[in-house]
């Protein structure tokens, strides 16, 4: 059985992803093996976690990846490569790809691989995402076929579910499954000094470039307050860089702001990432992967947010209060970190984020189910046809 993962390697969160689709799956089918598009990251990091390579060449609204098909099947596993048909189940972690935000060339490529999935007797799976909203004709056509075409879809949160729902109605394989990389377990670095890196704050450069006029503007300074805040109280935060360079220099700005001296820790595994987070005590992130990490794991957060998914995040960890407002005042920034780092009340959140991450971890395992079963049932058809 192979199985595709849709997932773009060039993200820390979008990778970490793939990691616990990777462990769940492998422990319930040791034998299946998983394939990637070549858009997905570098060949070497794929090469890397073991992946086929996906013959994917779209072009002209033609997709030419079968053209591979002119090599033996012998000769394209000899370089690791699956022709799309050869596909049985697809298994799409896209995060937050299928949305006005990003416009509707993505949804409507997914909804034209449906159509060719359809034909190839492929099942698909939208694991837990963002969706929406949905706007124009065209990516309201394209999230009905997809609709149609899924064994099942999992929205993220009830705003997003609300978003399909509006387009396509309620339907039995679209449910709501909160994010699912609560179970995978974090590695601490040997080199990460845990007891001196104890606050961490997590930079986005979306948070710029995403986020309405006044709260890009607001950004940076709002940051650069909150590391003056912490320093004031005698905290001296890092920065932990959970994506590229534009988040590095955020980073190195705000540093600056507040005359330097503050570390910058770049990791690039995302397992490392979540191991960092758990050995923190506090954390803020305008990431939403740093914040799942960090809430999963028992570890007060607060968050910026350019989304609605950041909200609903905070809602399902009990810690509403968790969402910074970017336009807020010196006394309210004050008040919002007070929460996180005083004992009576740190410890509150602690034992409500934990008691949340609990009974989401039971959830998650229980939307896992629901996938062994999609694709226990595309195993059993396989053996079926090869009789």
């Amino acid at each position: 059985m192979i199985i595709e993962t849709r997932v773009n390697l060039g993200n820390k969160g979008a990778e970490l992803m793939l990691h616990a689709i990777l462990e769940k799956m492998k422990g319930f089918f040791p034998d299946a093996e998983f394939a990637m598009l070549p858009q997905s990251g570098s060949y070497y990091r794929r090469a890397e976690l073991g992946l086929l390579q996906k013959a994917w060449y779209p072009r002209y609204g033609f997709q030419w990846g079968e053209a591979a098909s002119l090599a033996t099947e012998k000769i394209r596993r000899m370089y690791g490569i699956v022709l799309e048909r050869e596909i049985d189940i697809v298994l799409d972690a896209s995060g937050f790809g299928y949305t006005d935000v990003w416009g509707a060339g993505p949804t409507i490529e997914l909804a034209n691989s449906c159509k060719r999935w359809k034909k190839n007797n492929t099942r698909l799976v939208l694991l837990p995402q963002a969706f929406g909203p949905f706007t124009s004709k065209a990516i309201k056509d394209a999230i009905k076929t997809v609709a149609d075409s899924a064994d099942l879809i999992f929205a993220r949160d009830a705003i997003s579910y609300g978003y399909l729902t509006e387009v396509v109605g309620e339907r039995a394989n679209i449910k709501i499954a909160a994010d699912f990389t609560n179970l995978i377990k974090g590695v601490l670095p040997g080199d990460f000094d845990a007891k001196k890196n104890r606050f961490c704050i997590i930079p986005n450069h979306q948070m710029v470039s995403r986020a309405p006029k006044k709260q890009s503007e607001a950004y940076l300074p709002f940051m650069i307050k909150c590391v003056q805040y912490l320093l004031s109280k005698g905290i001296k935060p890092f920065f932990l860089i959970h994506e590229g360079p534009k988040d590095f220099i955020l980073a190195r700005d705000m540093a600056d702001a507040v005359g330097g001296g503050l570390s910058i820790v770049r990791e690039k595994h995302p397992l490392k990432i979540k191991g960092i987070l758990g050995a923190c005590e506090c954390v803020i992130s305008s990431r939403f992967h740093g914040l799942v990490s960090s809430l999963s794991q028992g570890v007060p957060a607060l968050g910026t947010a350019w989304s609605h998914k950041y909200k609903i995040l905070f809602e399902d960890y009990g810690f509403d209060d968790g969402i910074m407002d970017l336009l807020a005042g010196d006394k309210e920034i004050g008040e919002k970190i007070d929460l996180i780092i005083e004992p009576e009340s740190r410890q509150r959140i602690i034992k409500t984020i934990r008691e949340k991450s609990e009974a989401l971890k039971q959830l998650t395992d229980k939307m896992w189910e629901k996938v062994f079963v999609i694709v226990e049932k595309k195993q059993a058809d396989g053996k079926r046809n090869r009789k």
